[in-house]
């Protein structure tokens, strides 16, 4: 037999004496029985898994480690009951040790997830994460920790004079993701605290609790390269082409994320104002929504809809944007009116303000006036101007109920609307004698 396999020849020898047989027919019967506990106890507590507060929290963090806990209340029985009978209970002891350290790991696990908020990107790698981090601790407790690792270090390639093995790769990934978690927490509770300040402008917090958030970020991901044992001075060439790459194939995201910033701080635009960004000006209703977040790459603008539009930060500030909530919220409002000229354009104006009074949302001061425009071709052109002071509760909806309201007082009036209408003359030409002949009717 090969010198690499006597090991796990052994192993199995042991593994067949009765007495571990036994052991392992116990563990894995503990295995199977607790996930089927599992699933009989989750189901109830899953209710509460979304409530906020102590409670929720608690039933939440009960789902999470049933499983967990469950194995290890009947490994631990299972030794009990071995011992007390005379049987050998090392394997299982172990194993009960070893799924104390498991749900050990799952709970701090979640309570990092926790920690970082809802927005933490390790949502639903949860039990990902524990399998890797007990895998890698359960095989420095069993003293295959240094064998593992000289084996994973064995397999790699020479690139000049750096070595890749597969060892250090994982230690890179590792280290960095850990340095970029503590970053990551570091930051979210940063802004929980610069949100805090009622000092500062709502949109000043925000600018400042992003760029808080890049810097650490951007920071751990060095440092971590760097307690990786990777030369930061070999990534010279690497930053080369990166700002290379910013310049040409990345401009357009590297001006959002500035874009962003420069929103962010300059207070031209926060959540909750009402605006039409499709380029248009006055009290156009194009692209009308409000500013639901401001995000490092776009702006989410939801209209009257439901629909959630993003924005790119860029497009705000390089094109005309109609903020209805910047400053005064009031906008007046203009409604063009075309009235016969067989009617009295004094009446069907006192018709028009009468339209606009007992309204809840036109206001009184300024008071609505009406303007006679022109003379067209058919008809005498009129317009209502009136002031609303809530743009953000709909613009069209207070435009449809004066204009009905003026319809039906037209109507009761007599003020005719006029319709477009042409006059066509045909005029036949004698090609004998060259006049022109009125065309005939029949």
């Amino acid at each position: 037999m090969p010198d690499a396999l006597q090991p796990a020849a052994a192993l199995l020898e042991r593994l067949a004496l009765p007495g571990n047989l036994l052991q392992v027919g116990a563990l894995v019967a503990s295995v199977v029985l607790a996930w089927w506990i599992a699933g009989r106890v989750r189901p109830r507590l899953k209710g509460a898994a979304g409530e906020d507060g102590l409670h929720g929290r608690a039933r939440e963090a009960a789902w999470v480690a049933a499983p967990y806990a469950l194995l290890v209340l009947l490994l631990a029985a299972a030794a009990l009951v071995l011992g007390a009978a005379g049987s050998p209970m090392g394997i299982v002891a172990v194993a009960a040790q070893l799924g104390a350290l498991l749900l050990l790991i799952r709970l701090l696990v979640y309570l990092l997830r926790v920690s970082l908020g809802a927005r933490a990107r390790i949502h639903g790698w949860g039990t990902t994460i524990t399998v890797v981090v007990w895998a890698f601790l359960s095989l420095h407790l069993l003293g295959w920790g240094d064998a593992v690792i000289g084996a994973l270090d064995g397999i790699g390639v020479s690139l000049g004079k750096t070595r890749v093995s597969v060892w250090s790769v994982a230690k890179l990934v590792v280290t960095v993701s850990l340095f970029v978690l503590i970053a990551i927490w570091l930051s979210r509770w940063l802004e929980r605290r610069v949100l805090r300040l009622d000092a500062l402008a709502p949109t000043m917090r925000i600018g400042i609790a992003k760029f808080v958030q890049a810097f650490l970020v951007g920071l751990s991901v060095l440092v971590g390269l760097n307690a990786a044992g990777l030369d930061l001075t070999t990534l010279n060439v690497l930053t080369g082409a990166i700002g290379i790459g910013l310049g040409f194939g990345l401009q357009s995201i590297a001006a959002n994320f500035v874009s962003g910033f420069v929103l962010l701080m300059d207070r031209s635009i926060k959540p909750g104002d009402v605006i039409s960004f499709t380029g248009t000006t006055g009290t156009a209703t194009e692209g009308f929504g409000w500013v639901e977040s401001l995000r490092g790459r776009y702006v989410v603008v939801r209209d009257r809809d439901g629909v959630a539009t993003l924005v790119p930060n860029q497009n705000l500030i390089t094109n005309s944007v109609v903020n209805w909530s910047y400053s005064d919220p009031r906008v007046r409002l203009k409604l063009p009116v075309r009235v016969s000229y067989k009617c009295d354009p004094e009446l069907a104006m006192q018709l028009m303000l009468q339209a606009t009074v007992g309204h809840p949302r036109v206001i009184c001061d300024p008071a609505p006036v009406a303007r006679l425009m022109h003379f067209g071709d058919h008809g005498i052109d009129l317009e209502l101007r009136f002031w609303i002071p809530d743009p953000a509760a709909g613009v069209n909806n207070v435009r449809s109920d004066v204009n009905r309201a003026i319809w039906r007082l037209f109507k009761e009036n007599g003020v005719v609307i006029p319709v477009a209408q042409r006059e066509v003359r045909l005029e036949v030409v004698d090609p004998r004698v060259g006049d022109v002949v009125p065309a005939r009717d029949d």
